[in-house]
């Protein structure tokens, strides 16, 4: 019993990423060891967390995409396989069927989330800052209550009819079940190729495979040289410095209140920006399909808002104009958050100022921002993390966790932090300059570089397909592939996945498909 509390609590603080910033926290590289560690095998815990990493590595939620539920899958599919004494290949096979499962319940709940915004549009004309904040910080543990819940029960009527199960299954199938394992990885290169493979950036893709492929250079080395290369490729010419009234044609032409944003002498502290970012972790703690990120600007805004506006006419009318839509990359929106404080700083001291060219402020930088951000994080920086982490996680080295979870938070959050003040003092002509060098482009091309390089090198690192088929009594069929390109067969699938992908089939289809695939496969003999 001791084992399935610690399994619930393991479950209730990876569906609590919402509350957490969006730390990586959730991802089974994390939580298979934790459920390894509650059942006495943390090492069988790492490994199994390296391989469903593999699996689900373009497993991320953009925009209204709500993909498998990893969280609730993979300590499911983890604790079900090691408490029946199975391998790998079983923890894989049962952690895609409960994700999918466990993902129509939270379809559902993004969905039920939004009968909230009553509640919340009510507490705004009220000018009650404090209910809207109680709100959204308690809408935040519906679903990890909710999902720990589902686990608990799960583990409790349904793990010794698991176990029942799976002692029933022959040793063949077992075998079947680790080589169609072998093959899911492919999914997840073929979704993050989908985030950043343009034609542009293409050919680094293939530098990143043969790099590991002929030189067998680890992922830690192709990352690391691929900073070089995205470095060099996106330099361009420095800009000539501007005149006087270069600068002064500028100013004309910068939007309303964009020359007001650092008021001689600013009335936020510190502290106040410090609060304002750590409350922007609780960002998506309300996420719904209605409003998105709403509430979750408002309540991180809330100590400049209380600073700001005393009376509860001029609260609610602030109120109202942050519980409008949002949405936007999290590892942005600090910068939103802080050019959003100073304008809101200066509308309290002017009179004369446009409250409405706030949102518009807001507005036109989700885009631009979550372009950049979700490709520089999503498409880079969780992949190098990823890469580096499920080589020695494979291996059943704990410094594989340790070192995913460093360098994604550590750039991440140090980042975060600064462009709250950045946002804050700069405001939008520190975007202005941005644009005019074309440091968000640069950005955004170095950044699906370096992220195609290290995802070209995974199929030729960390997948293992091997053909045993030869021809006649001569040559086996997997050394002529070998001779033509080292891990061809990864290559290939990888490939024919991401072109499924493109064709939109779905992501629950593939991931079946390739089961189905590897489990003739090795049936018929033809892939180990």
């Amino acid at each position: 019993m001791l084992s399935y509390l610690l399994i619930t609590l393991i479950i209730f603080f990876g569906h609590s990423e919402d509350l957490l910033g969006t730390t990586l926290l959730s991802r089974p590289l994390v939580l298979a060891p934790l459920v390894g560690w509650a059942l006495g095998d943390w090492q069988q815990g790492v490994v199994i967390g390296a391989s469903l990493e593999l699996i689900f590595m373009g497993n991320i939620k953009v925009g209204a995409a709500i993909p498998p539920d990893v969280v609730t899958g993979g300590v499911l599919g983890t604790a079900f396989a090691m408490l029946s004494h199975k391998g790998v290949g079983i923890a894989l096979a049962l952690a895609i069927p409960i994700s999918i499962l466990a993902e129509m319940l939270l379809s559902a709940l993004f969905v039920t989330r939004s009968v909230f915004n009553k509640t919340f549009v009510r507490y705004a004309a009220e000018g009650n800052w404090r209910g809207v904040q109680r709100l959204h910080v308690l809408s935040g543990f519906v679903k990890p209550v909710l999902m720990a819940l589902v686990g608990f029960l799960a583990l409790r009527l349904g793990a010794g009819v698991m176990k029942n199960f799976l002692d029933t299954i022959p040793s063949w199938v077992n075998t079947g079940l680790q080589v169609a394992g072998n093959l899911l990885p492919a999914l997840g290169f073929a979704l993050l190729m989908n985030l950043l493979f343009h034609k542009r950036v293409a050919p680094y893709f293939f530098l990143g495979f043969l790099l590991a492929a002929y030189l067998k250079m680890p992922v830690i080395a192709i990352g690391g040289l691929g900073v070089i290369i995205a470095f060099l490729v996106t330099q361009d010419r420095a800009p000539s410095a501007p005149d006087e009234d270069s600068e002064e044609e500028e100013a004309d032409r910068a939007p309303a209140g964009a020359n007001d944003l650092a008021p001689p002498q600013p009335a936020l502290a510190k502290r106040d920006l410090r609060r304002i970012f750590w409350r922007s972790m609780l960002l998506e703690a309300n996420f719904n399909f209605e409003t998105w990120q709403n509430t979750g600007f408002a309540f991180a805004l809330l100590p400049v808002l209380k600073k700001f506006y005393s009376t509860k006419e001029s609260m609610a009318a602030a109120l109202q104009r942050h519980l409008q839509l949002f949405n936007t990359s999290t590892y942005g929106s600090t910068l939103i958050l802080g050019l959003t404080a100073a304008m809101e700083e200066q509308n309290s001291r002017d009179a004369e100022f446009d409250a409405e060219s706030i949102n518009s402020v807001k507005l036109g930088l989700m885009g631009p921002l979550a372009g950049v951000f979700d490709s520089l994080f999503w498409g880079t920086l969780k992949v190098i993390a990823a890469g580096v982490g499920t080589s020695l996680a494979l291996k059943g080295n704990v410094m594989g966790v340790v070192l995913f979870i460093l360098l994604f938070n550590v750039p991440h959050l140090l980042l975060r932090y600064q462009l709250t003040f950045i946002g804050y003092k700069t405001g939008t002509r520190f975007l202005m300059q941005l644009s005019k060098n074309n440091v968000m482009d640069r950005l955004k091309n170095g950044a699906a570089i370096l992220g195609l390089m290290v995802v070209g090198a995974m199929p030729a690192t960390l997948m293992s397909i091997h053909t045993p088929l030869s021809f006649g009594e001569g040559a086996g069929l997997q050394g002529v592939l070998d001779q033509i390109v080292p891990a061809l067969l990864p290559l290939g699938l990888t490939f024919l996945t991401y072109y499924f992908l493109r064709r939109g089939v779905k992501t629950t289809a593939l991931l079946l498909g390739l089961l189905v695939v590897g489990f003739l496969g090795s049936i018929l003999h033809w892939i180990i």
